[in-house]
């Protein structure tokens, strides 16, 4: 399934370092991108543009304190990603909370940070996440699988499979869609690759991929629609050097 994955990684990887200012650029279309497609996949009503000039510091009127404050939070958490795969750390419990309170910050400063206390329930998905008492456990057996198994996995697999099961945890009362997704980016920018851009026009498909491995424990829909994304990522870094 990867094979063209990895030779267009190992091309890349031939072409480093890229120049400072093709890396500025990449990572600023990127990160407008992805902050853009992982809040409007939650139901932010900013466009792209406007999400730009949000992160360039300028109000947009019409638009919620709420759907700015997102939009700023997730570039900070973007930049958190950053910080944590530039020190080599391992990904702890501790990080993906900090993670979770950059995203809720000055929303939701209650839940920020620490497990729900409440059962929740996903509208459109079969899949109903474990009572709050499960939490801490779910969570447990999810960094014990990380530490474990994942480690003999490919990096697009075990990004995309660690993005499913937290998610399918669903552990805060909000904010679960944005942090998976980072983590997920987390993962691929650990192993080198470029961060990923989850659609919003893909967000059907998004959520029955998710529903299945939830439900039927089949996590292949999702690791290929993971896979086409990463793939879509390293043609637009090597586009860099046509």
């Amino acid at each position: 399934m990867f094979e063209k994955i990895d030779q267009k990684k190992t091309l890349l990887d031939t072409k480093r370092p890229l120049s400072k200012y093709t890396l500025m650029s990449l990572r600023e279309k990127l990160l407008v991108e992805w902050t853009y497609n992982s809040n409007a996949i939650e139901g932010n009503t900013l466009t792209l543009q406007e999400t730009k000039v949000v992160l360039e510091g300028i109000t947009v009127g019409g638009k919620t304190m709420r759907e700015h404050l997102e939009v700023i939070n997730h570039r900070d958490a973007i930049t958190y990603v950053e910080e944590i795969v530039q020190r080599k750390e391992p990904l702890s419990e501790w990080q993906i909370k900090n993670l979770l309170r950059l995203i809720l910050k000055g929303i939701n400063d209650d839940y920020a940070g620490v497990y729900r206390d409440q059962q929740v329930f996903i509208s459109g998905a079969k899949h109903t996440p474990p009572a709050p008492y499960l939490i801490k456990e779910e969570i447990e057996k999810l960094m014990s699988w990380y530490e474990q198994e994942a480690k003999q996995m490919h990096p697009v697999t075990r990004g995309a499979m660690l993005h499913a099961i937290f998610v399918g945890v669903h552990p805060f009362i909000d904010g679960n869609g944005r942090t998976s997704r980072l983590l997920l980016n987390l993962e691929l920018m650990k192993d080198g690759f470029p961060p990923i851009v989850i659609k919003v026009e893909n967000r059907l498909n998004y959520y029955n991929a998710l529903d299945k491995a939830h439900t039927q424990k089949d996590y292949n829909d999702f690791i290929q629609l993971v896979a086409k994304e990463v793939e879509d990522s390293l043609d637009l870094y090597l586009s860099a050097f046509v």
